[in-house]
């Protein structure tokens, strides 16, 4: 789930060059250090849903998030020092960490039951999400392109889902209602940017997921409640079961993962601007596909592939009409108000 951190790194980026040459370099320096991020986030993907089978999401939560707890800590007192985390805007970031939890939750149970790919392809309705969320609670300005994008990739998760038809699973909701609580945390993040690090955002929303997956525990963890008649539901409901050595580095290993990953996000989104950079987060559907394939056989339908394409091309094109568009508010809550200046003062609809 890798552009889960693109909206906490993207808002306390710091101006990359204008143009010239160091402009190209850090261009390039972006694209490699986000396609790598993204690489390194795939691979939880690919633990979660192995784990999913034998073992409770709220162990793998709570065993991820201890173990990225002092990893994320290190990078706090990097990045301008551990007093950072006296934040007296802790309600707020508490706030955005709640829906990220929920963002991050549902998506891992809808890992549980769907194919790799067609999970990740679902939740890259994040940016459709991003879109009309901005005008409802931003109130940004929004051109018919946009929205006709945003219409036709909504039509393209119909597409996948296929509701009322014999291969429908209300699991494939899930990634979806993953992509709006993502997309809300990420308005969240906007307003928050302008006075906190990413490192914080993400060093509270670990401490959340922490405080999540031990309240699951402590109401699932008993197994009273667990139940295998389907994948996502069984996968939040198995009690807690002592993981055998491999299984527990694996489960670790997503806590290495997600500093690993926040670590190379946020200089790819620092060094150059996220709209930029942001469309390379769909290689992570590269990695859906490929590791479905290889571990589990997983290859979509025809019908999902022409789902998936409609959503990945919707998505893409949101992003391409913002950097068409100078995206204002993606430049201005940033923080980044005299490049916004810069920018040409003719004006392309939306």
């Amino acid at each position: 789930m890798a552009e889960a951190a693109r909206g906490a790194v993207s808002v306390a980026a710091e101006a990359a060059p204008a143009s010239g040459p160091a402009a190209q370099h850090a261009i390039f320096k972006g694209v490699a250090c986000l396609i790598l991020g993204i690489a390194v986030f795939s691979l939880q993907d690919l633990v979660i849903k192995l784990v999913s089978g034998a073992y409770p999401l709220h162990q793998a939560l709570t065993i991820r998030s201890l173990t990225a707890l002092p990893l994320l800590l290190f990078m706090v007192a990097l990045d301008g020092g551990l007093g950072q985390l006296a934040t007296r805007r802790w309600r707020p970031v508490l706030g955005r960490a709640a829906v990220m939890f929920t963002s991050y939750g549902s998506y891992y149970l809808g890992l549980a039951a769907l194919p790799l790919a067609t999970c990740v392809a679902l939740f890259f309705t994040a940016p459709l999400f991003i879109t009309v969320l901005s005008v409802l609670v931003l109130g940004e300005k929004v051109g018919p392109r946009r929205w006709a994008a945003v219409v036709v990739g909504f039509l393209g998760v119909l597409i996948v889902l296929r509701p009322g038809g014999e291969v429908f699973d209300w699991a494939a909701l899930l990634p979806v209602y993953a992509g709006l609580a993502y997309g809300a945390a990420q308005i969240l993040a906007r307003r928050l940017g302008g006075t906190e690090r990413s490192s914080v955002m993400a060093f509270y929303g670990n401490g959340l997921f922490l405080a999540g997956g031990l309240a699951l525990a402590a109401v699932f963890g008993g197994g009273g409640f667990a139940d295998e008649g389907h994948r996502s539901l069984a996968f939040l409901l198995r009690g807690w079961a002592w993981p055998s050595p491999w299984d527990l580095t694996l489960m670790m290993a997503c806590g290495v993962v997600a500093a690993a990953g926040l670590t190379l996000l946020t200089q790819a989104y620092r060094v150059a601007h996220a709209n930029v950079v942001a469309p390379f987060e769909y290689t992570a559907l590269v990695w859906g596909v490929l590791y479905g394939w290889l571990i589990w056989s997983e290859m979509p339908g025809p019908t999902t592939w022409l789902g998936i394409a409609i959503v990945v091309g919707a998505g893409l094109y949101v992003l391409y009409r913002e950097r068409r568009t100078g995206a204002p508010t993606l430049w201005r809550r940033a923080g980044w108000r005299k490049l916004a200046r810069r920018r040409p003062a003719a004006h392309i609809p939306g």
